[in-house]
């Protein structure tokens, strides 16, 4: 087929009218639904159909859901939940469950429960024996994963740090040594700070700032930590930021790392177990490592 017939051939899903919400039933339980961190056409048909069928909506500012529903032609009854209210309301919402109703619970933006309230509604839920279903769907971390150019293999969502510089630095030191990516989410005002505290902490490892994912101005500046510290952009920017920070590059174990984990292995595990296990986790030779433990037990010996 040549260019110009692609170009002729028409665009069918123009044509054809949005799919209808499903007429299935919907099973009693706690629906757990993502809703979009921005584009409102990030929604899933299947949110759709779970806000559309459940018999009440929890959500964390009804003002930006009923926004939501209102684009898609919901009526669902709109209830708040947030942290400031679930002592009081979590019973009620057992009962309903009790009862068989569906509750369906959102947040303001992407998955629930990811640094979003909903953690001790669900446990609650879970312990009474009622079903919890999650609505997959949008999340800023996965989408500034994906779009990050950092490796995705191993992630850890580490969420907001501290709003303090002292405190966030203990904080940041606490993932210093994780080998893998790590996402935080931060408000504007205090990614200035938070970048020149990370570049302390990490060094200039590879990291993304990702602002505003899926809207109008969606952005992704891509370089060390110190780069982006000095980048004049983070300033004072606006909107939703996440911020990544690539894996540190892994250290080379010491003598005495390696002879204090062989010491250790030794006082529970038989020689040539001991001398495996230490080989393993620091990539090296069994052979060289059982000599090592050998001699290490006739001197203790």
């Amino acid at each position: 087929m040549r260019l110009s017939d692609i170009r002729r051939t028409p665009d069918l899903s123009r044509q054809l009218p949005p799919p209808a919400l499903s007429d299935a039933p919907l099973a009693p339980g706690l629906y757990l639904v993502a809703t979009p961190i921005g584009n409102l056409r990030d929604i899933t048909l299947r949110a759709l159909d779970v806000m559309a069928a459940c018999d009440v909506l929890l959500a964390e500012d009804t003002r930006v859901t009923g926004k939501l529903l209102s684009a898609y032609g919901i009526r669902t009854r709109l209830e708040r939940h947030d942290e400031h209210v679930a002592e009081r309301t979590i019973p009620g919402i057992l009962e309903r469950l009790d009862a068989g109703e569906r509750v369906a619970l959102v947040s303001d933006a992407g998955t629930p429960m990811v640094s979003d309230p909903g953690y001790r509604l669900a446990r609650e839920a879970i312990a009474a024996g009622h079903a919890v279903i999650p609505i997959p769907g949008a999340s800023a971390a996965l989408a500034a994963l994906t779009l990050a150019g950092l490796p995705t293999d191993r992630f850890l969502f580490a969420g907001f740090p501290p709003p303090k510089s002292a405190a966030r630095r203990t904080f940041l030191e606490e993932f210093a040594n994780v080998r893998a990516t790590l996402i935080f989410y931060e408000g504007a005002s205090r990614v200035a700070d938070c970048l020149a505290d990370m570049v302390v902490v990490f060094g200039p490892r590879p990291a993304a700032v990702c602002r505003e994912l899926t809207k109008l101005y969606e952005t992704c500046v891509r370089g060390s930590l110190d780069e982006l510290a000095a980048d004049p952009r983070f300033e004072a920017p606006k909107g939703e930021i996440v911020i990544l920070v690539g894996p540190g590059a892994e250290k080379a174990a010491s003598a005495d790392d390696v002879d204090a984990a062989l010491r250790e292995a030794l006082s529970r595990l038989p020689l040539g177990e001991a001398a495996s296990e230490v080989a393993k986790a620091f990539g090296l030779s069994r052979k060289d490592l059982y000599r090592q433990a050998l001699a290490l037990k006739e001197t203790a010996g």
